[in-house]
């Protein structure tokens, strides 16, 4: 029988695992930590009975991905759960951006940029899917939706910076700001805009959902889905070298490319070598988990209803906070995210004690304590809220990166999105997922399409894994 190993159990490395498995692969998954699921794991993290999301936690590509969708999912436990509102970025005047799955809603909460706003992402969300099919695989394909593309390539190349003057409020520029933010780069380098555009999109075809059960429930839907196709799961199991690597037709690791590189060794061509060397890992996330009595007590009530919050203050405020960081220096507001997962699936909390997520991006490699940092920042916008807050746990890059090997300095979305990397990730090549030695792929988040609990970034790679066995006349189906 035709066999795989897959080295690592994210999202990214079990949804590889499994589309080798319904092929007729007999699929053995090896995983370093006790428990599965990579950056896609719950726990109680402050005080027994409140449920914390380790990293992933809002799903809108999740959702999203044109692979989960064709996985039964829900017969496995997988429930998608929707806040009122998707996202809110409050400002210092009182006002805040709404993001409503609904772009009709999300636009009559904008003014006079609704309009605007409708013009901008109106067609992307009605065609959210077709993009999605392009864009989630190599950049190295005949597109199967050419005139989505067309229109879709011109804006996303531009710098969110030149993107936002689009809007002529504060309130609308900030709303994007911060969904472009997720990009983790300069907002005034080109193609910032594309992750922004892409998010907001997805928000208003599939909303920022949460799974029910914290984002654990993707892990372990996968899992009793490989499970079911014959695929074995071994916990407690650390790949240092390809010794540690059982006998198989095919290898797939959900690791960083240095990981790779240093497991492989002089297996690796050294055209591939100088290019996972190059590599570029960004900068970093600083996480804090709050448990808060009664919730946050945010000045625009508004923010009480939205799953996710993001905190920066204007589109200005935005950029120079993330230049900052990209360069090195710890801004002294930096950009928040506040999940408030709680609000869509009530069995988080306990009583009215409620779990709040927290990160900022910091520095690559930060060092310092930026829990008051990220307090100030829901201070800013919460008055009161110190005085909520019953427990408190930190995790800065350095904490981060030992929790999970391919948090590289703390960077939790798999690489740099600088303006080659954001597409041409981790090499330029036909096959980005090929590492260059026969039968061996990279399947992680820094293979195209990039971060997300989306799982397509093993999809791809599992496709290319089962060329290589039709090649060389594996028994697949």
């Amino acid at each position: 029988m035709t066999t795989a190993v897959v080295v690592g159990s994210g999202p990214n490395g079990l949804a590889a695992a499994v589309h080798l498995a319904r092929h007729g692969v007999d699929v053995q998954v090896l995983e370093a930590a006790d428990t599965i699921g990579g950056g896609t794991r719950s726990g109680e993290l402050t005080v027994p009975g409140l449920l914390h999301d380790e990293c992933s936690a809002f799903h809108p590509m999740g959702a999203g991905s044109p692979y989960l969708q064709t996985l039964d999912l829900g017969r496995y436990g997988l429930t998608w759960k929707w806040p009122e509102i998707d996202c809110a970025h409050p400002l210092d005047s009182g006002e805040a951006g709404l993001l409503h799955r609904s772009i009709d809603a999300t636009a009559a909460g904008l003014g006079e940029d609704g309009a605007r706003w409708q013009r901008m992402f109106g067609g992307l969300a009605d065609g959210f899917d077709d993009l999605a099919a392009d864009l989630m695989r190599p950049i190295a394909n005949v597109p199967r939706h050419p005139l989505r593309l067309a229109s879709f390539g011109p804006r996303a190349l531009l710098p969110a910076a030149v993107t936002a003057r689009w809007w002529r409020t504060d309130k609308a520029r900030a709303l994007f700001g911060g969904a472009a933010a997720h990009a983790y780069y300069r907002l005034d380098r080109p193609a910032t805009s594309a992750v922004g555009m892409m998010i907001v999109a997805a928000g208003h075809r599939y909303g920022w959902p949460v799974a029910e059960g914290g984002s654990q429930s993707i892990t372990g839907a996968l899992a009793a889905m490989l499970t079911d196709w014959g695929g074995k799961i071994s916990t407690g199991v650390r790949v240092n070298s390809v010794a540690d690597i059982p006998p198989a037709d095919v290898v797939l690791l959900d690791l960083a490319p240095s990981a790779a590189l240093r497991i492989l060794g002089e297996r690796v061509p050294e055209r591939v070598a100088r290019a996972y060397r190059r590599f570029r890992h960004g900068p970093a996330a600083f996480k804090v988990d709050f448990a808060v009595e009664g919730g946050v007590p945010w000045r625009n009530p508004d923010c009480g209803r939205a799953g996710t919050v993001h905190l920066g203050g204007n589109f200005a405020e935005i950029a120079d906070a993330e230049r900052d960081v990209v360069t090195g220096k710890m801004p002294q507001r930096p950009f928040v995210l506040v999940g408030q997962q709680y609000l869509a699936d009530p069995g988080r909390s306990k009583g009215t004690l409620h779990p709040l997520y927290a990160y900022a991006h910091v520095p690559h490699g930060y060092t310092g304590d930026a829990t008051k940092a990220i307090t100030a920042q829901i201070e800013r916008f919460a008055p009161g809220f110190r005085d909520r807050v019953v427990a408190t746990v930190s995790s800065g890059p350095v904490k981060l990166a030992e929790s999970n090997a391919n948090y590289i300095g703390g960077d939790i979305i798999g690489g740099a999105n600088s303006e080659t990397q954001v597409v041409l990730r981790p090499r330029i090549a036909l096959d980005p997922y090929s590492t260059g030695v026969p039968g061996t792929y990279l399947c992680s988040a820094s293979t195209p399409p990039g971060a997300g609990a989306h799982g397509m970034s093993g999809f791809n790679a599992a496709l290319s894994a089962l060329r290589h066995l039709r090649r060389h006349g594996g028994d697949v189906l």
